[in-house]
């Protein structure tokens, strides 16, 4: 699969692209863990068929020290006893945010009551933030058609690669 459009390339992109970037770093130094926010990216990820944002994210959590046995039960959550009762908490509501669709109210009241019961109001509004640029990144990069695979964790960076070769 080849992308269809050089989109960091152009001008645009270049300054949203930036802003975008900014949003990460304040997610990193957020009042959330890193390895929830991992989970949040992978799981949507994972919802929205992003195969570039689903194999960035997991490259990432292992990179920063999460189980890898782990990170397979992301799409099982709910029967793998690998996750605290907050990560639950978070992967549901991330779940809702990217099948928003499917409630006319958007996140359930007993998703967001699990939320409150976790998380303070800087960590929702972090958690919430999370979702949404994450639903924004793997809508980029399905309309783009970016190739899954290619992501590097040390270097931050796609290296593409002809697979046919």
């Amino acid at each position: 699969m080849e992308p269809r459009l050089a989109f960091t390339e152009t001008e645009f992109a270049k300054h949203f692209y930036k802003n975008m970037l900014a949003n990460e770093k304040l997610f990193h130094t957020g009042p959330v863990p890193h390895t929830t926010m991992e989970l949040l990216k992978l799981r949507v990820s994972q919802i929205n068929g992003c195969g570039y944002c689903v194999d960035m994210h997991y490259k990432d959590a292992v990179h920063a020290g999460d189980d890898p046995e782990r990170l397979n039960l992301v799409t099982v959550w709910r029967e793998a006893p690998a996750f605290t009762e907050a990560e639950r908490a978070a992967l549901a509501l991330a779940e809702e945010s990217a099948r928003i669709a499917d409630n006319p109210h958007g996140v359930s009241e007993e998703t967001w009551e699990l939320v409150r019961k976790h998380y303070d109001d800087e960590q929702i509004a972090a958690l919430v933030a999370m979702c949404a640029q994450i639903n924004a990144w793997n809508r980029i990069n399905v309309i783009l058609r970016t190739p899954a695979g290619f992501y590097d964790p040390v270097t931050k960076t796609a290296r593409y690669k002809d697979l046919n070769k």
